[in-house]
């Protein structure tokens, strides 16, 4: 996934600042690790022994008196996810060092917070405690619309608005708000087309991997239906965006093209929507929740341009916006036979599966969750990311931003695009003539000249 992320968020933007967003695809991996093996394990499962609900955990810090390492990497592995997020939407203009803060403490104290609620055997969200579920069934998050991709979309967008957007994205040289948006056409869509289907593939390690093991026909089961619903909810979402935006391009200008960028989004929000209910919902529903993650692609991406706020690869509609219809999907369409198989209380199933009417129970609890995820982040990350920014820590400087990261950052271009000398094409074309005797070159020059300039 970390590979996918990394293709995709290069592709995005544009070339000068390619080996700045790759060099932090590669240090969240190392940022990752180290400050969710320092602290982030055991504030997210720490204290699993404790009786009762607990805020935050507090052991295994620096993996003492620990030795379940599949299960350190394999939380690792989405703590990193979550940082990565943030990464790509604050591309092309912030700081190395703003940039290992925030991947720092993100991966070391935010989200392992948030992972401790709603995924620990004590969290006070939990479907797992040991001493009885949040209104009697906890939160249904299988793999991560909440804990993960919510919280990573929020924090990338309290750091965007911070930031403030990229120059000439919104305004001129002069402040003066652009009449349309200027926007910047990423480098490569051959990389962002790879990147989508490297992530892609990367989401049944997350999604169905979360049956944690695959040891009886049970988990098998669990598994399995993982990597359908995964499968469906991305296809659906990426039809459902690609072709709705082409009806309202349709209706609006009376012409009708195809928008890969929507496609490709589109089906990343799908496959986010359907992350936290995947083990829980049929298949029929998994597409109902891709369709839908494709309209909600869609509308947070519009508004976010209506509000002037940048984001460079437009992960915030994919994982903010999704995130949190997928924590809503949940609790709509988890259905009781499956929840017992994936663990969790069927008691009180999605809403509409409750038997003698609507009961919204489950739905509430996901209601919950969300709002405490928005309430967590807003509070811990604003003061942060204000507090770099007020030290000049945060963003680079105008014409560094102008010249480019990699140039201003990162020791030159991340791509060779000098032509040849001109003297040397010159030199090339007098002996061609001498071989061949006299030839008409004044084509072959100019093209030469050309690429040269």
């Amino acid at each position: 996934m970390q590979a996918g992320f990394a293709m995709l968020c290069a592709g995005c933007i544009r070339a000068k600042n390619v080996k700045n967003i790759m060099l932090q695809n590669i240090l969240d991996i190392c940022a990752g690790s180290i400050g969710f093996y320092t602290v982030g394990y055991g504030f997210a499962y720490g204290g699993a022994d404790h009786i009762g609900s607990t805020f935050i955990g507090n052991s295994y810090f620096g993996l003492r008196d620990f030795n379940s390492w599949a299960s350190f990497f394999f939380q690792f592995a989405f703590a990193a996810t979550c940082a990565t997020i943030v990464a790509g939407t604050v591309a092309e203009r912030c700081k190395m060092s703003a940039y290992l803060c925030y991947s720092i403490f993100l991966t070391g104290f935010v989200y392992p917070v948030v992972a401790h609620s709603m995924w620990s055997s004590n969290g006070f969200l939990s479907a797992f405690n040991n001493d009885g579920y949040f209104r009697d069934v906890g939160c249904i998050d299988f793999a991560g619309s909440g804990v993960v991709h919510m919280t990573g979309g929020l924090t990338a967008l309290i750091a965007a608005v911070i930031l403030g957007p990229r120059k000439g994205r919104f305004y001129d040289e002069d402040g003066n708000p652009w009449e349309t948006p200027v926007t910047f056409q990423p480098h490569s869509v051959a990389l962002q087309v790879l990147g989508t289907l490297i992530l892609w593939f990367g989401w049944y390690g997350f999604n169905s991997g979360s049956a944690l093991a695959i040891a009886n026909e049970d988990s098998a089961a669990v598994a399995s239906l993982s990597a359908v619903t995964t499968t469906l909810a991305g296809a659906s979402a990426c039809v459902s965006a690609l072709f709705t935006d082409s009806i309202l391009e349709s209706m609006a200008t009376g012409e009708t093209s195809y928008d890969l960028t929507m496609a490709m989004n589109g089906g990343l929000g799908g496959l986010v929507a359907v992350t936290a209910g995947t083990a829980c919902v049929t298949p029929w529903a998994a597409i109902i929740i891709g369709i839908v993650g494709g309209w909600v692609y869609i509308a947070w991406s519009k508004l976010l341009i209506a509000l002037k706020v940048d984001d460079s690869v437009d992960g915030i509609p994919v994982h903010l916006g999704n995130g949190m219809w997928g924590l809503i999907a949940a609790g709509l369409f988890a259905k009781p036979e499956l929840m017992d198989l994936a663990g969790y209380n069927s008691a009180n199933p999605g809403l509409f599966y409750s038997e003698g009417g609507f009961d919204g129970h489950l739905l509430l609890v996901q209601v919950c969750c969300i709002f405490w995820i928005i309430g967590w982040v807003s509070c811990v990350t604003t003061p942060f990311f204000m507090l770099l920014n007020a030290a000049g820590m945060f963003r680079v400087d105008p014409l560094e931003e102008e010249v480019g990261l990699d140039i201003s950052s990162h020791r030159g271009s991340a791509y060779d695009i000098s032509g040849p000398r001109k003297e040397d094409v010159d030199e090339l074309m007098e002996v061609r003539a001498s071989k061949h005797g006299k030839i008409d070159t004044t084509k072959e020059v100019k093209a030469v000249e050309n690429a040269a300039e």
